[in-house]
């Protein structure tokens, strides 16, 4: 069978990925499946060649992922990979108009985060174990919840980056962008438990300056956190498996449950963009919903008689 003239420009493409901007194998497997997705389409519709393709078809290819059950995540991902495919084919081959550019995935509904209510992280928090591990489990899980860390940035604290006077925590989030983050009473004393009983020896130096460290003394890994977390909740008698994430959400939701400030929320999260602090806006909505339900005289469903 000959190779038609969008299987060349897909192959220069691909070698361009390669050879120029050095992508990883991964991420090559990753455009080239993409491509490959989109040339299915075209043999469909017996399309030879890429510059005859019009954004009539890159959204009539849109729909057909949609249907098929893709996720909008994904089709997001092909759409902005066939965007880069026809940037390069104007570039090298005078392709004047990028079809792709207009199209968005279909919109997908926001799943809720999970969270915890205020007794469960009561529970979860409160179990009476005073080994060395379990000190360093504890402060860990006490400052995810005190000041809704993301993984990375627990991870990457400093025992310097604490100021135990203004109870204030110096944390890098995305976009390697710094903020100051309030630390509570009880996330201080558990770091304070934990740095009383942590090994004096490090493996390197920066296992000498990590806040948590493993047991061989090197700054304790993202999957070890994730791996004690869950313990952790197992330890604890939780119905359900616990994340970091889940404890950021919970810190979220309780915080804006009681102040309503969603600015300062905003900016104890390190969001860059106030909608994407919204979302627990709805978590709230939801609690208020069924506490109405609960209450309300007209809202009570009448017994059959």
């Amino acid at each position: 069978m000959a190779v038609t003239e969008f299987e060349n420009a897909a192959t220069q493409f691909l070698d361009y990925l390669r050879n120029v901007k050095q992508f990883s194998t991964h991420t090559l497997t990753g455009y080239r499946r993409d491509l490959c997705s989109l040339k299915e389409y075209c043999d469909r519709h017996n399309i030879l060649c890429a510059q005859t393709l019009d954004e009539r078809d890159i959204r009539q290819w849109t729909s057909q992922l949609h249907r098929s059950g893709l996720a909008s995540s994904s089709i997001q991902r092909r759409l902005s990979a066939i965007r880069s495919f026809f940037n390069y084919l104007s570039r090298e081959q005078g392709q004047r108009h990028n079809p792709a550019t207009g199209v968005q995935a279909p919109r997908q509904a926001r799943k809720l985060p999970n969270t915890m209510d205020v007794d469960q992280v009561n529970k979860y928090l409160g179990l009476d174990d005073s080994s060395i591990i379990a000190l360093r489990d504890q402060a860990m899980a006490e400052l995810f919840y005190s000041s809704g860390l993301r993984l990375a940035e627990l991870a990457a604290i400093n025992t310097n980056d604490i100021d135990p006077q203004s109870q204030l925590l110096t944390v890098t989030g995305k976009g390697n962008k710094t903020r100051s983050v309030p630390v509570g009473a009880t996330a201080l004393q558990a770091i304070v438990n934990w740095q009383a009983v942590r090994p004096a020896t490090a493996a390197d130096h920066d296992g000498a300056a990590a806040l948590f460290t493993s047991n061989r003394g090197s700054r304790i890994s993202v999957r070890n956190i994730q791996a004690r977390i869950k313990l952790l909740g197992r330890k604890s008698g939780m119905p359900r498996d616990i994340h970091p994430h889940m404890l950021r959400h919970s810190f979220a939701s309780h915080m804006l449950e009681s102040s309503g400030d969603l600015r300062a929320v905003q900016e104890m999260l390190g969001h860059a963009n106030i909608s994407t602090t919204q979302i627990y806006t709805h978590l709230d909505f939801q609690h208020l919903a069924k506490v109405y339900d609960a209450a309300h005289p007209r809202a009570k469903r009448r017994k059959r008689d």
